[in-house]
């Protein structure tokens, strides 16, 4: 191996190594927030077929709560399309807290858990990515789980 090939090569290591070693920090750096969404405004527009059909359409703008469901934190912002009668809807949601917002979308599934990805944010969030599991904690539908897994 010539001395430039050796160079070459130590070089395009170097880059490698530095890489994957940023990679592998900024997922460590990862955060996790628990909020709890009371179900408060939720509204569906029946677009099409009676009843619960595709088209409908579900709006909604509740508080959001910290993990303890005492202290109000925030708000969200958003809207589902019925994508499956009696089984799912599309959503796109703004989480708005103090310290900035996360953008959220993904499946509601009816009567079942899902995951959503988290597809931006502002402030303190606006190099955030990763998901939030969304859980029912009643069967009323009126208060939500949103676990956010978050990585910058």
């Amino acid at each position: 191996m010539t001395l430039i090939s050796f160079r070459s090569a130590l070089a395009v290591t170097s880059i490698v190594v530095i890489g994957s070693m940023t990679f592998l920090t900024s997922a460590a750096m990862g955060a996790s927030i628990n909020l709890v969404e009371r179900a408060t405004t939720d509204v569906v527009v029946d677009t099409g077929a009676k009843d619960d059909s595709a088209g409908d359409i579900l709006t909604f703008a509740n508080e959001v709560y910290d993990e303890a469901n005492a202290t109000k934190v925030g708000n969200d912002n958003g809207w589902c399309i019925r994508t499956v009668a009696g089984k799912a809807w599309e959503c796109v949601a703004t989480v708005s807290l103090a310290d900035g917002q996360l953008t959220v979308e993904g499946p509601f599934l009816d009567g079942k858990d899902s995951v959503w990805a988290v597809t931006g944010g502002t402030g303190k969030y606006m190099s955030t990515r990763g998901d939030m599991q969304l859980h029912a904690r009643n069967a009323e539908g009126s208060e939500f789980d949103f676990k956010f897994n978050l990585t910058e």
